[in-house]
């Protein structure tokens, strides 16, 4: 969930995601660069690149490119700038809104048109006979058009990020980031679907009439509930698979840091007793993850405490399976003697006195993007494992470690759909990434840069859906 960014609750960590470059007009004297750079030390900015713009009489013209913690921190070290004598601020640029200009993603053509030769293979009228084998064999279309390769990013833009209901528009740059990643990590090809209606019939409606052109659905930033109810209705009319990647891709990546986790600790998953704060999304599809693992004893808990009843069906299935021993109360009770605290929820939620009711070598994955349940300052302490969904603290669980070889390895044997046992071989692959040697506390989960990944989740996955009969192609033919 997001929150106003004040003093208080800030970390004041300086992040990339925050990094602006400021042009600054300095007076050229000995020792002035110095008084700069230590201004900026002062007011908490991180100094990246330092270049020489321009040499004038009496001045240098430098931009200094400096990570703050937010917005309101940039903002901060400008104004320690502006104060300076002998310093003027020409401008500044926030470098997130210029590696946005223009959008992130662009189509480009695979073959050269340079001819009419070229014309006539890749348009009228050769394409008219590849268009008459389609009408023959549909399934032809995943080996003779982009189908077999392109996933749909498709949200209605009510609850992007930890932003909430912003809209179809403002999520646009979010799934055109979505499909940067597709492309980049796993080689596949997705496009970004803003649509600008609500009612959960229409959308399934759309992406039904939109699906001839995809070889899966990624659904994503769609509030719950209305997330089940698409994801479920569009699973029962459309033979691709359709993942909704918040709910789905979360879980894999926390059962896979978990699996890790728990070896690190010594212990069982069947034998641990799990606390799961938030049971929206992402939480509802860890603890039926879990449990499809082999967990036995998992606690929801909710805004109002343990969760012990539900009016929709997808929770009421939670309440039904969890909580075996009727443990009642708030946060504080669930954790009583807990090994291993999943926040899925909002910040601030967890304090220290609560962590110190957990079992010994308590696990704490506190997950709320960007400000966590609990500061990773404060869990480290009391805590053997912490994990957040911060790439600038260690244990990043994000599940930009599961969706590319996800997709990939279902496109690869052009997959009907999608299982729970295709997850959990995907969990298992991205955890045993890791050798024994490689963990460590600050190292349960590999880096989403490591050239391990993709490949390892793509085989597992592919192999898991010819397994389980989910496959039209038992694996992808060689290139060429």
């Amino acid at each position: 969930m997001a929150e106003t960014s004040t003093p208080e609750n800030r970390s004041r960590r300086p992040s990339p995601s925050y990094s602006v470059t400021y042009r600054l007009e300095i007076t050229n004297v000995p020792g002035m660069l110095g008084k700069v750079t230590s201004a900026i030390g002062a007011a908490g900015g991180d100094i990246g690149a330092i270049d020489i713009v321009e040499v004038r009489r009496g001045v240098i013209v430098r931009d200094i490119t400096v990570s703050a913690a937010d917005e309101a921190h940039s903002e901060e070290i400008r104004r320690a700038l502006e104060s300076m004598d002998g310093v003027r601020v020409v401008s500044y640029s926030d470098r997130v809104f210029l590696a946005h200009l223009g959008g992130k993603i662009e189509t480009s053509p695979r073959m050269p048109v340079k001819t009419r030769d070229d014309l006539s293979l890749v348009y009228t009228p050769g394409v008219a006979r590849v268009a008459e084998a389609l009408a023959r064999d549909p399934d032809t279309a995943f080996k003779l058009t982009v189908k077999g390769s392109t996933v749909a990013v498709v949200t209605d833009g009510s609850a992007v990020l930890g932003l909430g209901d912003l809209g179809p528009i403002p999520a646009l740059p979010v799934m055109e980031g979505k499909a940067l990643l597709f492309k980049t990590f796993a080689g596949v090809n997705a496009f970004p679907i803003c649509l600008g209606v609500r009612d959960p019939a229409k959308i399934v409606e759309y992406v039904e009439a939109i699906s001839p052109s995809f070889g899966a659905i990624n659904l994503e930033d769609i509030s719950a509930p209305r997330c089940f109810e698409i994801e479920e209705e569009l699973r029962r009319r459309l033979e691709i698979p359709v993942i909704h990647d918040d709910q789905h891709a979360t879980a894999v990546v926390v059962l896979a840091g978990l699996t890790n986790a728990l070896r690190l600790v010594e212990k069982e998953l069947s034998e641990a007793r799990i606390v799961v704060c938030g049971v929206g999304a992402a939480g509802t599809a860890t603890i039926r993850l879990l449990l499809s693992a082999g967990a036995r004893e998992i606690i929801p808990v909710d805004r109002e405490g343990i969760l012990s009843s539900a009016r929709d069906p997808w929770r009421r299935w939670v309440v039904e399976r969890t909580n075996p021993r009727g443990v009642r109360g708030g946060l504080a009770e669930a954790l009583k003697g807990a090994d291993v605290f999943i926040g899925l929820s909002a910040p601030g939620v967890l304090d220290r006195s609560a962590l110190e009711l957990m079992a010994p070598d308590p696990i704490v994955f506190a997950l709320a993007n960007p400000f966590p349940e609990i500061r990773p300052e404060e869990a480290q302490p009391l805590a053997r494992v912490v994990a957040t969904g911060r790439s600038d603290y260690p244990n990043q669980v994000n599940n930009a470690l599961c969706f590319p070889g996800l997709f990939k390895g279902l496109l690869d044997v052009r997959a009907r759909g999608v299982s729970d046992g295709v997850l959990l071989a995907a969990a298992r692959a991205i955890a045993d990434v890791l050798r024994t040697d490689e963990l460590h506390e600050e190292y349960i989960v590999p880096s989403i840069f490591d050239r391990r990944v993709v490949p390892s989740v793509a085989r597992a996955v592919a192999e898991q859906a010819v397994a389980e009969g989910l496959a039209r192609r038992r694996q992808k033919p060689a290139a060429g």
